[in-house]
């Protein structure tokens, strides 16, 4: 996966919610464009909490282990 697709799919105007696919098969859904952070090397994908508000905490994604990206409006 590129920096470059993960920039467009999160700049997307409107915004389209997508899923983070890793390596080892775990997925991370990012359905609001301030709930993932671009960082050099990675992603930070915030988990939101149980009721949906902010995030609670987070889960970073190295560059190197993500496999694909997949909008979650078409599935």
């Amino acid at each position: 996966m590129s920096l470059d697709a993960l920039k467009t799919a999160m700049s997307r105007r409107p915004f389209e919610p997508f899923r983070v696919i890793l390596s080892s098969g775990d997925g991370y859904e990012i359905r609001h464009p301030e709930f993932a952070w671009l960082v050099k090397g990675g992603l930070f994908i915030g988990l939101p909490a149980n009721n949906g508000e902010l995030p609670e905490r987070a889960v970073f994604c190295s560059m190197l282990h993500i496999a694909a990206i997949e909008n979650l409006t078409a599935a």
